[in-house]
């Protein structure tokens, strides 16, 4: 008995010790700086993510991971870019706005959240879960997004690859673009006083790339990432195709005597555009927009796109049902 005893405990210990370095590799707290500045420690790889903007949702879809909350745009607008699935999660409210208490009620262990409509109440948010907050603006901080939350998810090869992707992709269409043409145009959310992206923000990235001139121009050194233009300084740029994120159901900018002056509306060229066009940051909302942005500015060139064909393209078939 004693013989069977010894051997039980020294296969005990020898799977203990073969056990060790896994479990500890399974618990291991990751960290990254956000777009704070702040260092956030992670318990191991999360999988109840809660996002405030729908960048959580894109990246996670996108890694076969279905978030547990998000915030939206427009109520009882489920975006087609990420099939309508937001429709099975815990909707926390308006991404401006979200509502904490409904946030908690997930019991989330990550929140990936847009910096400026949270930051104010960090604090907050870090009680409940661990809180990331980025900017979400520009494509050079896409890149490093989809990459952080890919490595913090547990899929950091998937993460590199659906960058790699969408970089090759943008050279091809690029390439493919007329050469000859460089088409004015301007993305805005429209309204009284429009405020428009500068070249940097991440769908005018993508615009630009395909040959497009931006009418709002680059960033300013330290500056944000679009301006407030007025209809008369838009009439002076005139560009000749028009993005406007349709989220101001009263679009009052139509009634104005100025708008009906401008080149792209006078040949048909404004398109009202979706959520993936301001929340551009996830990779499946880059690419829709690239394909979107290159049959708008050259219709003869680039099919038209359904959004949800190329939305399934990138989201796992058993989340798909």
């Amino acid at each position: 008995m004693k013989s069977i005893s010894n051997w039980l405990f020294a296969t005990g210990l020898l799977a203990a010790v073969m056990a060790g370095p896994a479990l500890a590799q399974d618990a291991k707290t990751q960290s990254l700086v956000d777009d704070r500045g702040v260092k956030v420690e992670i318990p191991g790889h999360p999988t109840r993510v809660a996002g405030i903007s729908y960048l959580a949702a894109d990246v996670a879809l996108a890694l076969g991971i279905k978030p547990v909350a998000t915030t939206y745009m427009v109520a009882g607008r489920e975006p087609d870019f990420l099939l309508g699935l937001t429709k099975d999660m815990k909707q926390i409210g308006q991404r401006a706005k979200p509502n904490l208490e409904l946030l908690s009620e997930t019991k989330p262990d990550l929140i990936v959240a847009m910096r400026r409509y949270t930051v104010g109440n960090a604090d907050r948010f870090q009680a409940i879960a661990p809180y990331v907050a980025y900017n979400m603006e520009l494509l050079s901080e896409s890149y490093k997004e989809v990459a952080e939350l890919a490595k913090v998810l547990g899929k950091p090869e998937r993460g590199q690859q659906l960058n790699d992707t969408f970089k090759q992709h943008l050279a091809e269409f690029g390439q493919k673009a007329p050469k000859d043409k460089h088409p004015r145009f301007l993305i805005t959310f429209g309204g009284d006083d429009p405020f428009a992206f500068h070249t940097e923000n991440t769908a005018a990235s993508i615009v630009a790339a395909l040959g497009g001139d931006n009418v709002a121009g680059p960033m300013t050194q330290n500056g944000r990432f679009g301006l407030s233009l007025s209809l008369e300084t838009i009439l002076e740029k005139d560009p000749e195709v028009i993005f406007i994120i349709d989220y101001y159901p009263d679009r009052s900018h139509e009634k104005n005597p100025i708008w009906q002056q401008l080149s792209a509306v006078k040949n048909g060229r404004v398109h009202y555009v979706f959520d993936q066009w301001a929340e551009t940051n996830g990779p499946i909302a880059r690419e829709v927009v690239l394909r979107e942005a290159a049959h708008y500015l050259y219709p003869d060139v680039f099919p038209a796109v359904d959004v949800k064909a190329e939305a399934a393209k990138l989201i796992p078939a058993d989340l798909q049902k």
